[in-house]
């Protein structure tokens, strides 16, 4: 029993992780209409900015908030230089990303190698705590408490705030937002850089629990898009039970079926557009 609970805090704590990154994937998707295939690689860019700047002696805490808030600014760049000329036009959208991507990725390579490396959990939470006879790293809590925080903040900027009834209305009517007098421009850079950062944030948070390796960037990715695919575009509630699906039933699929844990879960993606095409909580067009 204590492992099967053991297992599934463990795949909690990577639904949170895939929540934090997915979150501001299906924003994008949601409020732009941009299909940024970047995204992975805006994590593993905050993975090994964190890396450096923690082998240097940087403070965990410290570099947390300065990865999200580079990759975050780095955002600005993607919308407004590259982005911005391709708005409507999802095929260049897609090939614009998708070579983007590879672009960091490569560059990447250059700076830091291939071989894997990983970045040590802070010591405040380096620790782990007894589950029946076995132990549980405190680092994984932690990002537990993460995700659930930016679901609540999510929440409140949704339902609380101008800018959720600004975000929500864009989802709804881009061109309604427009002839209401919004700078739309503006809360298109706005909601990328959020978006960014969240890739940034979950980069570092995701050192310590995934490590970095060659190719994680395109893991991150395709996770990430089935669980916006399951969640429903443009819904971050949908994207938060989607990531929790995919996290356990990857973690469980790894320990019972390892060799059919990815199988297992692009079925249960099937399954659901086949019942419901939108999403869990995405609206029907």
């Amino acid at each position: 029993m204590d492992i099967i609970i053991v297992q599934l805090i463990t795949g909690i704590a990577y639904g949170m992780l895939y929540f934090m990154i997915a979150a501001g994937l299906t924003i994008i998707l949601g409020v732009m209409n941009v299909v940024n295939l970047s995204h992975g690689v805006l994590f593993a860019l905050g993975s090994y900015l964190a890396f450096s700047l923690i082998s240097n002696g940087v403070n965990f805490w410290i570099a947390l908030v300065l990865c999200a808030i580079a990759v975050g600014l780095f955002g600005i760049f993607i919308e407004k230089v590259l982005i911005k000329h391709v708005y409507g036009k999802v095929l260049q959208q897609v090939l614009l990303t998708f070579g983007l991507s590879l672009v960091i990725a490569d560059s990447i390579k250059w700076i830091w190698g291939t071989e894997m490396q990983t970045i040590a959990a802070p010591a405040l939470l380096a620790g782990s705590i007894p589950i029946g006879d076995m132990a549980f790293p405190i680092f994984r809590l932690f990002v537990v408490f993460v995700g659930i925080l930016l679901a609540i903040l999510l929440w409140y900027l949704e339902a609380k705030t101008r800018i959720g009834a600004v975000i929500r209305a864009g989802v709804d009517d881009r061109e309604m937002v427009g002839a209401l007098g919004i700078n739309v421009g503006v809360v298109f850079t706005g909601v990328f850089i959020f978006g960014a950062a969240l890739a940034g944030l979950s980069g570092v948070l995701g050192g310590p629990l995934l490590g970095m390796y060659t190719g994680i960037e395109h893991e991150i990715l395709v996770t990430s898009l089935i669980v916006v695919v399951i969640g429903g575009l443009g819904s971050w509630k949908g994207s938060f039970v989607g990531a929790i699906i995919i996290g356990v039933l990857e973690i469980f699929g790894k320990v019972w079926f390892p060799s059919l844990s990815m199988l297992i879960v692009f079925l249960i993606m099937m399954v659901v557009l086949i019942i419901r095409p939108q999403g869990l909580f995405g609206r029907e067009v």
